[in-house]
């Protein structure tokens, strides 16, 4: 079983910044980072895959950025600019996919998720 525990949320104003952390007991397991925000489904945002590659989906690229601490076996996840409809509860997630490449953000294909970090953005 893959434990991953989420930290980093909090409440700031619209342009604002924040570094999300997720630690993982695996760092072999292709890590995606979800948002669920009220009203809608959970989306993909970022992920790492199996040969520390990164992938980010359109919505978020130019303000978003993963990047990674191997040692602490530590994912981040970089926020700037934030925005209002960034509010929500932020999640990553992993599944067991060995290759070098995407793996598409298909919710229920990750097996082990953290609890959670809430994310709020005032306008």
């Amino acid at each position: 079983e893959v434990q991953l525990v989420e930290s980093g949320g909090g409440s700031v104003q619209a342009g604002g910044s924040l570094r999300l952390s997720c630690t993982t007991s695996d760092k072999d397991y292709y890590i995606t980072w979800f948002r669920q925000t009220p009203g809608r489904e959970r989306e993909g945002l970022a992920a790492v895959g199996y040969c520390g590659d990164y992938y980010y989906t359109d919505s978020i690229k130019d303000r978003f950025t993963i990047s990674q601490d191997n040692a602490n076996n530590t994912l981040f996840l970089q926020m700037n600019d934030l925005k209002p409809e960034d509010t929500g509860m932020y999640y990553c997630a992993a599944k067991w996919y060995p290759l070098c490449r995407g793996a598409g953000w298909n919710v229920d294909e990750s097996i082990y998720w953290g609890q959670g970090t809430q994310v709020t953005v005032s306008s």
